[in-house]
């Protein structure tokens, strides 16, 4: 079946693989976000240990997402991983480092004899929540900006500042920085808003319930400003084409106005998306509802999974180099093989059944809300 594909296709067919993972990750890092908010909207120790209990239930989703999200675009597209993890390699270790306390934080805030305190580790969780959401939104927003490095003849990547990928976030002498920034805080935003609905969802406590929908419009007008910012920015500068016979690399004018007007589909994908959050966070905030969640996470998915598209297809190089624009990467001149990407593919085909185990999972741990009593009960665990 997929052998009979063309080098093309299996490359097409990988990108949306790789923008449906993105999409799910985006989703999942409301736990990211609820962790930048435990401080915020735990006014007690017993609530500070259910919001902690709530999201130390579904930790492990995020982290395995992105553990398959890189995997999958690591042996899909090789070439970016080695351009982007070689040159910008102290955007990526800040953000291992992050993901890595998150887990300690999780496996020992509450273990017994514990010498640093629980608050320590609650420290440690907002890091992770801060430092994840944006600095992957950063590097995200690069598909779009572009990144200073040459790639040689032998594909060998040589990243073209010093200062490791942090100038992404940090050279404030160029304006793709504001931009790349504007995605890394939507992102920030977004995460602690989805985070705010998931605790509606997930915890009995009138106060929580409360709180967390004051708190939804502190968050949630952030995220339309930063994501507004991001997108009108990308649709109205010069984007990153190729040539599909010649694979030449130029500036085109308006190149993601032109795939929003290229790819109807996707852009209906990308509307619908927006418009399921936003429904999902403004209902939530005029009445009493908990299901909002599953509407802006379900939007999440599809922005996400629209804006990979806008980056990677109708002949635009995902990962532009603003050094030399002919080492720029596409998923033409990055991907793995046709071998190994057909190899892959027939691997892909066991997603729907690993998707509907985290739906049998997430249901089944979600089977109670959580409430003051379960977290004074020692019997059970608790992080």
């Amino acid at each position: 079946m997929f052998e009979n594909l063309s080098h093309l296709a299996l490359q097409q067919y990988w990108w949306i693989i790789i923008s449906l993972l993105a999409g799910i990750l985006v989703f999942l890092m409301f736990v990211q976000g609820g962790q930048t908010l435990i401080f915020t909207l735990g006014k007690s120790k017993l609530q500070r240990n259910m919001l902690v209990n709530s999201l130390g239930r579904k930790w492990e989703f995020t982290f395995t997402t992105l553990v398959t999200f890189g995997g999958a675009f690591f042996a899909s597209f090789p070439l970016f991983y080695a351009t982007s993890f070689g040159g910008a390699y102290w955007v990526w270790i800040i953000i291992l480092f992050a993901f890595i306390i998150q887990a300690v934080s999780y496996e020992f805030r509450s273990k017994p004899n514990n010498i640093f305190g629980a608050r320590t580790y609650e420290g440690f969780l907002f890091v992770n929540g801060l430092l994840g959401t944006i600095l992957i939104g950063t590097a995200v927003a690069t598909f779009f900006t572009g990144s200073k490095f040459l790639v040689n003849e032998y594909n060998q990547s040589t990243w073209q500042t010093a200062w490791g990928g942090l100038e992404l976030a940090f050279d404030f002498g160029r304006y793709a920085t504001f931009i790349n920034l504007s995605l890394g805080l939507a992102v920030f935003f977004l995460a602690r808003s989805l985070a705010l609905l998931y605790f509606m969802n997930n915890i009995d406590d009138d106060e929580l319930m409360g709180w967390s929908k004051k708190k939804l419009w502190n968050n949630a007008i952030p995220f339309v400003f930063f994501f507004l910012f991001f997108l009108v920015n990308i649709l109205l500068r010069k984007g990153f084409a190729y040539d599909p016979e010649t694979m030449v690399v130029s500036m085109e004018a308006y190149k993601y106005l032109h795939n929003i007007l290229d790819m109807p589909i996707n852009t209906i994908i990308l509307l619908v998306g927006v418009v399921l959050v936003l429904y999902g966070i403004i209902r939530s905030m005029l009445v009493r509802w908990s299901y909002g969640i599953w509407y802006a996470g379900l939007g999440t998915i599809l922005t996400v999974f629209a804006l990979f598209i806008l980056a990677g297809f109708n002949n635009t190089a995902f990962y532009p180099s603003v050094y030399d624009l002919q080492s720029s990467l596409t998923i033409r001149n990055a991907s793995s093989s046709h071998y190994t990407l057909t190899a892959m593919s027939y691997v892909s085909l066991m997603v729907p059944f690993v998707i509907a185990y985290i739906w049998w999972a997430w249901k089944s741990i979600n089977n109670k809300k959580i409430d003051a009593a379960e977290m004074q009960d020692e019997s059970g665990h608790n992080y």
